[in-house]
């Protein structure tokens, strides 16, 4: 009984049923220092995250505006670059040289073969108009050719002829038609033709039309004038009509800008006669008023 009830008995906790300290008690300050800086640096590491996040977020947005921007950029030059291609001048046709001409042959139905490309449309279906109607009704078909140099011939005359031969090899091909040729850098034109034709025009209207109406209309550049002067002109001499004329010449003559000899004479004399007077008016009136006025004293 007394050993039951001793004090150390009654003092001492049963062995599995002593308490445990509180958390703050077992916890040492250093500890306890720890666990605070922990604590405190964990919302400075989500603010450091957030920051570095919302950073990537702008670098991210601005690294998309500028490949926007490079995007935008290489769209408007390609979009520059088609409008201007759309915009350039069409590469005009490759135009017929004096040799394709020759090659090609006879225009089949419109008599004009207008290689220098000075003719309008009005004037070709004019000369096409006069062409069929002398060919239906006289049978003498006139050809018209246009070129804006030559490099095979000297001049339109020797392309004339070989024009003639190469379109109508035969004498009998060649001895009703015609060949009008006009060079228009060189403002000079020529007619020649088989025998049938150049008997049913005349000699003179020949050297009228090649000295008057293509190199003088071609000299003042009127090339469908030229032409359709031509064909009228022709078309009436072989319908034996009366002939229609041509331009001429203007002799212009030019005005000198020296005076001749008659014309310095006659204003040296009036030059003369200013100075003169003016020579007297300032000696005498000024003698007169002084005279004026001693006489007054």
């Amino acid at each position: 009984m007394e050993t039951l009830l001793s004090p150390s008995t009654l003092f001492t906790p049963l062995r599995g049923t002593r308490s445990r300290p509180a958390l703050a008690a077992t916890v040492s300050p250093s500890r306890s220092a720890a666990v605070s800086c922990a604590a405190l640096k964990k919302p400075q590491q989500q603010a450091a995250a957030l920051a570095a996040s919302s950073h990537g977020g702008s670098g991210a947005s601005a690294g998309g505006s500028r490949s926007w921007a490079s995007l935008l950029h290489h769209g408007l030059a390609a979009a520059a670059l088609s409008l201007a291609i759309s915009l350039a001048p069409a590469p005009a046709p490759a135009a017929a040289s004096e040799f394709d001409v020759l090659n090609d042959g006879p225009p089949v139905d419109s008599y004009v073969v207008d290689d220098a490309g000075v003719l309008s449309r009005v004037t070709k279906s004019d000369v096409k108009r006069i062409a069929r109607d002398l060919e239906e009704r006289k049978n003498i078909r006139l050809n018209f050719i246009t070129v804006r140099k030559l490099t095979s011939k000297a001049d339109a005359f020797e392309y004339a002829d070989q024009v003639l031969e190469k379109w109508y090899p035969t004498i009998e091909e060649g001895s009703n038609k015609g060949i009008v040729v006009l060079v228009t850098s060189q403002k000079e034109g020529a007619v020649t033709g088989g025998p049938a034709f150049i008997k049913a025009v005349g000699d003179e209207i020949l050297d009228a039309t090649v000295s008057e109406n293509l190199p003088v209309l071609a000299t003042d550049e009127k090339y469908n004038e030229a032409i359709f002067s031509t064909a009228r002109r022709l078309a009436a001499a072989i319908e034996g009509l009366p002939d229609t004329g041509g331009p001429s010449f203007k002799e212009n003559k030019r005005e000198s800008n020296f005076k001749t000899k008659e014309e310095t004479e006659e204003k040296r004399g009036q030059f003369t006669l200013v100075v003169g007077g003016l020579l007297v008016i300032a000696f005498v009136v000024p003698m007169a008023q002084y005279y004026a006025y001693i006489s007054k004293k």
